[in-house]
């Protein structure tokens, strides 16, 4: 059994997580976390960047559905209604009830779902143990809080020990 904190596969940004490559793994539902995720912690609005992503990842028939752990009591509603995304707020990664709600509110199987994260301590051990694929992006800003940085420097050996799995192309298997 591969170690449940190592992603199958590092990506720079979300945004190298094209539509084709989405669908190449056979995703048609993208779980993502908010915060230094989509958007640094500081920002209250999605960027034109992040709605432009979005919109490209509809035209393709693919769901982005926000599951945060975020505590703030508008941060998570007010951004996702910007960004005219569904989610699940308080989500408890890395549990997986937020992920299995996710699921159940879009009728989606894991199988067609990646989680999209930028910690491996909440984000990856969830999304692996509530059995989807699991997709690190770099973190967007380091933030004022010293413990981020140090919680980041502890997840260095298992981001570097990505199993990047090959990308599938569902149409292969045929």
């Amino acid at each position: 059994m591969a170690c449940p904190l190592i992603p199958d596969r590092v990506f720079e940004s979300i945004y190298a997580l094209s539509p084709h490559i989405l669908r190449r793994m056979g995703v048609r539902l993208v779980l993502c976390d908010l915060d230094n995720t989509l958007a640094p912690y500081e920002e209250s609005a999605p960027s034109p960047a992040l709605l432009a992503w979005k919109a490209e990842l509809e035209q393709s028939g693919i769901t982005l559905f926000v599951v945060s752990n975020s505590r703030k009591s508008r941060r998570c509603p007010d951004f996702c209604a910007a960004l005219g995304v569904p989610f699940v707020r308080h989500a408890g990664k890395p549990g997986v009830k937020g992920y299995q709600e996710a699921l159940r509110q879009t009728g989606i199987p894991p199988e067609e779902a990646v989680m999209v994260g930028d910690q491996i301590f909440t984000d990856i051990w969830g999304a692996n143990r509530a059995g989807l694929r699991s997709l690190l992006v770099r973190p967007m800003a380091w933030g004022k809080n010293p413990l981020r940085r140090v919680r980041y420097a502890l997840e260095t050996p298992f981001r570097l020990a990505s199993r990047n799995l090959p990308l599938e192309d569902p149409a292969e298997k045929e």
